[in-house]
């Protein structure tokens, strides 16, 4: 088949997880021989025209001159140019700024998008932006063929809400077998000796909650915050309240090797985040052999069950940090390692992916 993955920044990841799934995703497309597209920002890194196999096509993205507005025009010149390409599949990852020009999708060929997580629901958009994520929700599930839901939260969702089906297929991980505990020594830890979580510094993501509670407690284990602490308001908010406290906010970390041994000698992994679907964060720390303290909502305890402990308060927080110690929860961490390998590897993932476009190849040309 003729593919194309459109929605991301592009590949090679340098930026976040729909990134790292259109990475993975399209290298194992190609090399299962299919022609193999990606469309890439023209402000990405990566400047080549192909990537282990993959054809990269560069699009206008004014973004870093006109600010949000230029995700719009980047995903109108995606789409414009996938009209004259005669693909056979369009992947779409997400639908933020690219389901207003839903009606520009070439008729030709198979839309089949990834409904991402509740994004209306992320309290950093105002009311405003909210109901425009309303309607451009309900926008990609008019002007596309098939739908993927990467939680059964999100399915379950869109079955209510919208009375569709979709396909529920998860994010993948891969899971780490290489500890390097000289890492540690770059941080000034020692390890699991200290407390952890990794985010993007938005409110949905209960950090605040997280931090409060840390604070509260008699222990004063070191906690580190990964995550652009400079990006937003709320990133310096959380960096002003919880200065002179044992957080460390260390900004972002985006090498893996460090954020997986990061993971695998922390005590404990506080995953607070409670929009959205599978969480790739939250599958790389089940990879990493991180003991999880997941916010108490349907799309985490759907993917670790009894293998974590849930918080919904400052409080729940701050008797996990007082009384539970990594090394007393071996059953846990086995179970979830166990869970990536069994459920969430990269490898089982992909061949969902491309056993769902077969399927979806054969229901529409019979149709037509």
């Amino acid at each position: 088949m003729k593919i194309a993955i459109l929605g991301t920044r592009g590949i090679p990841n340098h930026h976040g997880g729909f990134e790292q799934f259109a990475e993975f995703f399209s290298v194992y497309l190609a090399k299962n021989n299919h022609d193999v597209y990606v469309y890439n920002s023209s402000s990405h890194p990566y400047q080549d025209k192909l990537y282990k196999g993959v054809n990269i096509i560069h699009c206008n993205d004014p973004e870093d001159k006109v600010g949000t507005v230029g995700q719009f025009i980047y995903d109108l010149n995606c789409i414009l140019d996938s009209r004259k390409r005669n693909f056979d599949i369009l992947l779409q990852l997400g639908y933020t700024s690219n389901s207003i020009w839903g009606k520009l999708l070439p008729k030709s060929s198979i839309v089949i998008t990834n409904m991402d997580g509740l994004e209306w629901k992320r309290a950093k958009y105002s009311k405003p932006v909210q109901r425009f994520l309303k309607y451009a929700e309900k926008r990609a599930i008019k002007t596309s063929n098939y739908l993927v839901s990467d939680s059964i939260g999100i399915q379950e969702y869109l079955k209510k809400e919208h009375k569709v089906e979709s396909n529920y297929i998860a994010y993948g991980a891969t899971v780490f077998k290489d500890p390097q505990i000289s890492v540690l020594k770059e941080y000034n830890l020692e390890p699991y000796a200290y407390n952890m979580l990794i985010a993007r510094l938005e409110p949905e993501n209960n950090i605040e909650i997280i931090l409060d509670g840390v604070v509260l407690a008699n222990n004063k284990t070191p906690f580190l915050v990964v995550g652009k602490h400079n990006a937003n308001k709320f990133g310096n908010y959380l960096k002003n309240k919880f200065k002179d406290t044992n957080i460390i906010f260390t900004g972002g970390i985006y090498n893996l090797k460090h954020l997986n041994n990061l993971r695998y000698y922390s005590n404990l992994y506080f995953h607070g985040h409670s929009v959205g679907g599978t969480n790739p964060s939250l599958l790389e720390a089940m990879a990493s052999n991180a003991l999880l303290i997941a916010h108490n909502n349907t799309f985490n305890k759907s993917i670790l069950t009894n293998n974590a402990f849930y918080f919904k308060n400052k409080i729940q927080v701050k008797n996990y940090i007082e009384t539970v110690n990594k090394l007393e929860h071996q059953i846990k961490l086995e179970n979830c390692f166990n869970t990536i390998k069994t459920e969430f590897s990269w490898e089982l993932i992909n061949k969902k992916y491309l056993n769902y476009f077969n399927e979806c190849y054969c229901k529409h040309n019979q149709r037509t």
